[in-house]
C-alpha cells in the first residue's frame, strides 16, 4: 500500500510530510500522463535531462522508496537509476531501469494502441469478440436469460 505521486520539486514538500508520516511513495518522473498536454518522451535536450535528473534525485531525498520514469530518454534512465540509491521502475523508459510496468489492458492487448513503448504479449480482442457477439445474440433472440438463468 503506498501512494504514487507524479512530479519533482512542486510536490517535494507534500512528499517530505507523507513519508515523515509514515505512508509511503512512490515518485514519478518523465512524462506525467495525470496531466500531461501532449504525450511525448523526455530527456531529448539537455535541459530536461538536467531537470529530471535533478528532481529524481530530490525525490530520493523526500524518502520515495522507487520512481517510475516514463518515456524517458534511454541513457537518462541509465543514469538515474546508477546515480539513485532507490529502484526505477521504466515504462518506456528502455530496460535501463531496475524494473518495467506496463498498463495491464495494453500488455493483454485489449486496448487498439500504437504507442511506442507498448508491446501486447497476447490479443485478448480475438477471444473477446466470440462471447460478446454470442451473448448479444442470444439476448436479441430470447435465448438469454433462459429459466436457467432466471429466479
Amino acid at each position: 500500500d503506498a501512494l504514487k505521486l507524479e512530479g519533482g520539486k512542486k510536490i517535494y514538500e507534500i512528499i517530505k510530510n507523507l513519508v515523515k508520516n509514515n505512508i509511503p511513495v512512490m515518485g514519478h518522473l518523465g512524462l506525467l500522463p495525470q496531466s500531461a498536454k501532449n504525450f511525448k518522451f523526455k530527456g531529448k535536450k539537455n535541459y530536461e535531462r538536467e531537470k529530471i535528473l535533478k528532481e529524481a534525485k530530490l525525490l530520493e531525498t523526500a524518502g520515495v522508496f522507487s520512481m517510475v520514469l516514463e518515456c524517458i530518454e534511454s541513457s537518462l534512465a541509465k543514469t538515474i537509476t546508477k546515480q539513485i540509491n532507490i529502484p526505477t521502475i521504466g515504462i518506456g523508459a528502455s530496460n535501463n531501469c531496475d524494473g518495467q510496468i506496463l498498463v495491464f489492458d495494453d500488455l493483454i492487448g485489449l486496448n487498439l494502441t500504437s504507442i511506442k513503448f507498448v508491446k501486447s504479449f497476447y490479443n485478448i480482442r480475438k477471444h473477446i469478440e466470440l462471447p460478446i457477439k454470442k451473448f448479444s445474440s442470444d439476448v436479441k433472440n430470447k435465448k438469454y436469460p433462459s429459466s436457467k438463468f432466471s429466479y
